[in-house]
């Protein structure tokens, strides 16, 4: 009989649950690293919230023994070291949709703080002050709310701001022209919405596209007076900027749910004027953590009786035959659904994957499906391959799979594109040797590249200098140059540039290559 350990406070209808589908349970709280490790060999699976960290030492010591899958009660797995899982065939899940409506409600809560100075007016009042004409509110009914981000949540805030009479717009390079009519927003960019929002709100999940979305010169942008809602994710509001910012009146008042550094008992922020804080509040209602424990009960246990799986973080929703044959064109399609989606900044309209020679005549729908997770990953929290698809159907995004068993200039190629607002962007890939995935066409210029870890992606006109300024650039910011790639349409006309870096390039060497004459874009990529 399986045996799953319980290691953080859960809904007693989890245990309950696990025991009426087969499986054995203990409930245990509060064990240190040091007794996870001790211990975690005896188990198959780790049922966890946030407290209980399964770090690489737990999962490797769990691994050694029985376990094999990591739940997560919630969406974050930040307290999971999901590449040590993957390392040791650990399957790790969460349940990304059980607490949508209650983090959604925290937000809507934090914009009536704000907006009527709740927490300072009940200290005043409690003390005696009764000082009325102090705490001059004003209305939410007409105000402008700007939404970062509309996926489970960011849709629900956008709802409940309809019924408070509020005008929304909002910014989310996956949200269609469909969708957002659908959701009866108005579709900006980012710097419209800092324009013209009375009130911002962050739905995001914190990605290096979304870190410090909302920095200084962000804020410098919006209107005086503005008003900030964050219950995402730490780190997408840089925390000094918004206390200048908050000091100098460019910010009216912020209302913070998380922190980049939790538990937050300490933060420049705090005794900031018109600032409200909360712990990390934003999925705690009895509902929402009822939800999320019985998802999880739910999820490990058809893993580990039948192995089904549902919202799983690393691993695919594969047979042991078809992995067998599929995972070099697994990592293949991630690797070219990655870069495409990296290199996406407008409104995603649909993704067309070709499949030509060997590979159209295998089980395509997990390759459409790891093209799907690698284009979406860099914007969408928990993305996987269970619900890429349904994800993408979410946001009106077209997705077409064609075959061509006809001979081709590599004996097995796929080709991602993508169509966007304002364009359609090609790369095509191979695989080496049968095991080893290549870049071999990016925007129909012929181009072979080895993707890396920290990549450097350039565009630039094709004349003389472009190769040494860049990599003067590189030499003086004490960048090791790993391999170095090139293709080019023509001579004299555009050319691509791939760079492996041995660490991710720094912001300034970034500024500096972006600031080159002949650049004509230059964007940081990990794989």
């Amino acid at each position: 009989m399986p045996k799953v350990l319980i290691a953080d406070k859960l809904s007693p209808r989890a245990a309950k649950l696990f025991e009426e589908r087969g499986v054995e349970v203990d409930v245990v709280h509060g064990l240190s690293e040091e007794d996870l490790v001790a211990r975690m060999g005896d188990y198959d699976g780790l049922a966890v919230r946030s407290a209980t960290k399964a770090t690489a030492a737990v999962l490797e010591a769990g691994a050694r023994g029985r376990l094999r899958v990591v739940g997560r009660a919630g969406i974050g797995v930040d307290n999971i070291d999901v590449p040590a899982a993957t390392a040791h065939g650990v399957v790790v899940m969460n349940t990304p949709y059980g607490n949508a409506v209650t983090t959604a409600e925290h937000a809507i809560a934090m914009m009536f703080a704000l907006a009527r100075q709740l927490p300072a007016a009940d200290r005043s009042t409690q003390a005696g002050k009764w000082e009325k004409s102090k705490f001059m509110g004003v209305e939410l009914s007409g105000k402008t709310l700007g939404v970062i981000g509309c996926g489970n949540i960011g849709s629900i805030v956008c709802d409940r701001a309809h019924g408070l009479r509020m005008k929304v717009v909002a910014y989310d390079p996956f949200l269609s022209p469909d969708r957002a009519q659908d959701l009866g927003v108005e579709k900006v960019e980012l710097e419209e919405l800092l324009r013209r929002a009375d009130i911002i709100t962050l739905h995001v999940p914190l990605t290096d596209q979304t870190r410090g979305i909302l920095d200084a010169e962000a804020m410098a942008k919006c209107r005086k007076g503005v008003l900030i809602v964050n219950c995402a994710r730490g780190g997408l509001v840089v925390e000094t900027d918004l206390k200048a910012a908050l000091e100098s009146g460019q910010v009216g008042g912020a209302a913070l749910d998380v922190f980049e550094v939790e538990p937050a008992k300490e933060n420049a922020l705090f005794g900031t004027p018109n600032l409200i804080c909360t712990p990390h509040l934003g999925a705690s209602t009895a509902e929402a953590q009822e939800n999320v424990a019985l998802q999880v009960a739910e999820q490990m246990s058809d893993y580990l009786l039948t192995g089904a799986v549902t919202n799983a973080l690393n691993m695919p929703s594969l047979t042991a035959e078809d992995a067998k044959h599929l995972g070099p064109y697994m990592a293949l399609a991630d690797q070219l659904g990655s870069f495409a989606g990296q290199l996406t900044r407008t409104g995603l309209k649909a993704i067309r994957i070709e499949y030509e020679g060997h590979v159209a005549g295998l089980n395509t729908r997990p390759l459409t499906q790891a093209v799907l997770v690698g284009v979406l990953r860099p914007m969408l929290d928990s993305v996987n391959m269970v619900n890429a698809p349904v994800l993408a159907r979410q946001r009106d995004i077209a997705v077409a799979e064609t075959k061509y068993e006809r001979d081709c200039d590599y004996q097995t190629l796929i080709r991602v594109t993508l169509e966007t607002e304002k364009q359609v962007r090609s790369v095509a890939g191979t695989l080496f040797g049968g095991s080893k995935p290549r870049l071999v066409e990016i925007k129909d210029i012929q181009v072979e590249a080895q993707l890396g870890q920290h990549m450097l992606y350039l565009t630039n006109h094709d004349t003389p200098g472009v190769i040494g300024s860049v990599g003067r650039i590189l030499a003086e910011a004490g960048m090791n140059i790993a391999t170095f790639h090139l293709g080019r349409a023509e001579a004299g006309g555009d050319a691509i540039c791939l760079i492996e870096l041995d660490a991710e390039i720094p912001p300034a060497a970034l500024a500096e290559v972006r600031a080159l004459p002949q650049v004509l874009r230059a964007e940081p990529l990990r794989f």
